[in-house]
């Protein structure tokens, strides 16, 4: 537990745990915990429960953007639970639940407009009484009693007893801002993404510089190592007629030659200092060519 609270007590561990809450509240408020009325009508006009026949897309053209919500329910609905089922999905709007019962529709509504609690209680309960009126003579013709129903909408709102206007469909806040939270996301990571390019591109170039420039010392250590070479062959030549002073520093020279061969080729120690040896031989070289 102690570990947990260090953790959200640091800068990264406070994100973590603000895009959680955000998560969650854009779950709730989208509507996580919708049954499937609620599910249904949060972006369309009209639900038909498993069973009943209705053509989706021409119910919807009919209702268009009213203020108005249609359930059409299965014989065994509880019609009072299923209003409340839709509040937060269907809120602004009038909503109508309907089932077959025989020859007709039991049907129940709900306003869900603007201050229904307060002063348009009235007119709120003017509109759950006769929103439904005149669909029972279409019980085996659903299209036809949603056409009976929008007249009967558009009546209650020549009355005043509906408030005018069309039914929006937007997304909640928490979407907003986890669009919003995506996006940044993606601005970061591209800027992150970016600028790490550019590091890893400066280091490798720098790294490439580096080992040019090594090449280059190594080359001009293998040059000066051949002249070396031909100083100490030139030599050589005299070595066999030369004075015992020439012969001794001679042979220290080869000596010191063959072990700077041995470093130059294991790799070892750096191309300055190595340079500075073979530059030291070959000032050896030409004093000795200069020996009697």
């Amino acid at each position: 537990m102690k570990r947990v609270r260090s953790f959200f007590g640091t800068g990264f561990g406070a994100a973590v745990l603000a895009c959680l809450v955000l998560a969650g509240w854009a779950l709730w408020s989208g509507g996580v915990l919708d049954g499937p009325i609620a599910r249904q009508v949060r972006s369309s006009s009209v639900y038909a429960a498993p069973g009943v026949e209705l053509d989706q897309a021409a119910a919807e053209r009919i209702l268009g953007n009213r203020r108005l919500v249609v359930a059409f329910l299965a014989p065994d609905a509880d019609l009072r639970a299923s209003c409340k089922s839709v509040h937060g999905a269907a809120d602004g709007t009038l909503a109508l639940m309907l089932k077959r019962e025989g020859d007709e529709y039991d049907h129940y509504g709900c306003a869900l407009l603007p201050g229904v609690d307060n002063e348009n209680f009235g007119k709120a309960f003017v509109a759950e009484t006769m929103i439904a009126s005149g669909v029972d003579q279409f019980h085996d013709q659903p299209l036809d009693a949603l056409k009976v129903i929008a007249v009967n909408y558009d009546k209650l709102v020549r009355t005043g007893a509906v408030p005018d206007g069309a039914r929006t469909i937007s997304p909640s806040l928490p979407r907003y801002l986890v669009a919003a939270a995506s996006v940044a996301a993606v601005l970061v990571g591209a800027a992150g993404i970016y600028l790490g390019a550019r590091r890893a591109g400066r280091l490798t170039a720098r790294r490439r510089e580096g080992l040019e420039a090594a090449t280059d010392d190594r080359s001009a250590l293998s040059a000066s190592a051949g002249v070396l070479a031909q100083q100490i062959i030139d030599l050589d030549r005299r070595y066999a007629t030369a004075s015992p002073s020439f012969a001794g520093k001679y042979r220290r020279l080869t000596r010191d030659y063959t072990g700077l061969l041995a470093t130059i080729a294991a790799g070892g120690g750096s191309t300055g200092a190595l340079t500075a040896q073979v530059e030291a031989l070959s000032r050896r070289c030409r004093e000795l060519a200069l020996t009697p």
